[in-house]
């Protein structure tokens, strides 16, 4: 169970990390759009579960890695736009959320 702070700072990282990627996400993966779906906090804030739901790209697999792969860089810009909220910038960890496409392919199979 989160606490309030954790769900507050959650609510934080994922719109400034949204904003982040829409604005240096052209450099880093292209044509495809990438979107926060969910954010989880540990109990000290050190450390951040961050999905990431993937659209309109052929290698989603490819472009997941080259999020992940600039996770510093994109750490380092979230850590300059909250720097007045937060004492410790979490670490990163990205993980791949396949809900939305879950749920396309029970859609797909619904209209077969």
């Amino acid at each position: 169970m989160e606490s309030t702070r954790q769900q507050k700072i959650a609510r934080l990282l994922q719109k400034e990390l949204s904003d982040v990627l829409q604005t240096e996400g052209g450099n880093i993966y292209g044509n495809a759009m990438v979107t926060v779906t969910r954010v989880e906090v540990s109990r000290d804030s050190s450390y951040a579960k961050v999905y990431l739901s993937i659209f309109a790209a052929k290698d989603k697999k490819a472009v997941f890695d080259a999020v992940a792969g600039k996770g510093k860089e994109l750490r380092f810009k979230l850590g300059q736009r909250i720097k007045n909220q937060m004492r410790i910038i979490p670490e990163l960890h990205w993980i791949y959320d396949d809900t939305l496409d879950y749920l396309e392919n029970i859609e797909n199979l619904l209209k077969k």
